[in-house]
């Protein structure tokens, strides 16, 4: 590590997503408030992104799909192009907590991807008509591969996590398969969700963490593990973390810490948890339009097996919103 890191990183941005480019800026993205936009914003350092100008690049339909919520954004490099994938529905059904997202991806052929067009290449079809979100992408072994959390009718809850492989960065290759649901005690407090999926690859395994329960307190992390060279399609390869990995820590006044990404330190050396958490628990109306989910960042640690050790989430270093003002 270069320097310590001062959270939150950012303020008022829940489901932070970093990537860290080889133009050695860090470039971070996340969901608006108002869930109505797509921004970016860029630093060179972790610290900087908190006072970084933050561009849109991308404001909702007036009506269709893709005209309220948009959630969860996540900016990825893929074959010399950005890409952004990110969720979206054609209502706000809210009050029954009935959500009819699906999943979305706009491209820009510019090398800075603040600059230049970003153009709409659909929906991603997964072969399923429901509730659909948080998507993500990771190339392993020269194969692309998308993972994504979905409702299955026939499943009791809200959402499992899929895998499939990719044709090309708005298109699947293979079918879903199904890695997880919720099903233990942790993913199944107020909501039954298996959400937020991260890819983590470091020596001979690979991991994903994902997040269960409701966004409030109860919301944590838990980890799928791999073997680096296993068949990431089979769900017979992944096994299952029994307990979060990551969970509110109140001595730390940190709460429902999740939606995580993963980056890497200024010097390239050590992996770097991205996440949102609350300061407190007292919500004001309905929770998801509470805007203190605050983006945040902490160095991970490794054990003598190759596993991470999350540890937990930190104490703020800096003055925090705790009213529903949006922090422009």
């Amino acid at each position: 590590m270069t320097e310590k890191i001062l959270n939150p990183i950012v303020l008022q941005r829940a489901d932070p997503f970093i990537h860290k480019h080889t133009d050695g800026y860090y470039y971070f993205t996340g969901s608006y408030p108002l869930f109505d936009r797509l921004v970016l914003r860029r630093a060179k350092t972790l610290n900087e992104l908190h006072d970084a100008e933050e561009v849109t690049i991308w404001w909702k339909h007036e009506t269709g799909p893709l005209s309220e919520l948009i959630w969860a954004p996540e900016l990825h490099r893929i074959d010399g192009k950005w890409y952004i994938y990110f969720a979206a529905a054609p209502d706000r059904n809210i009050d029954d907590n009935t959500f009819n997202h699906r999943m979305y991806v706009i491209e820009n052929e510019s090398d800075n991807p603040l600059e230049g067009t970003w153009t709409e290449k659909g929906e991603i079809k997964t072969g399923m008509s429901t509730f659909a979100l948080d998507a993500t992408t990771f190339n392993h072994k020269g194969e692309q591969y998308y993972v994504w959390a979905q409702q299955d009718l026939e499943i009791r809850g809200h959402s499992n996590l899929y895998i499939a492989k990719m044709k090309n960065p708005w298109t699947l290759l293979t079918q879903p398969v199904m890695l997880t649901k919720p099903e233990l005690p942790w993913e199944i407090k107020g909501y039954w969700v298996n959400e937020g999926p991260a890819f983590l690859a470091k020596g001979e395994k690979v991991f994903i963490t994902f997040s269960g329960s409701s966004t409030g307190v109860d919301y944590c992390m838990g980890i799928l593990t791999a073997d680096a060279d296993g068949d990431l399609l089979d769900p017979n390869s992944w096994s299952k973390s029994q307990e979060p990995v990551f969970r509110s820590a109140p001595e730390n006044e940190q709460y429902g810490p999740g939606h995580n990404s993963f980056t890497e330190s200024e010097d390239g050396k050590d992996t770097i948890l991205v996440y949102h958490s609350r300061n407190y628990t007292e919500l004001v109306g309905e929770p998801l339009f509470d805007p203190n989910r605050q983006a945040r960042a902490q160095k991970v640690e490794w054990d003598d097996k190759g596993n991470p050790i999350f540890g937990k989430p930190l104490p703020d270093d800096r003055w925090t919103p705790k009213t529903t003002k949006i922090v422009e």
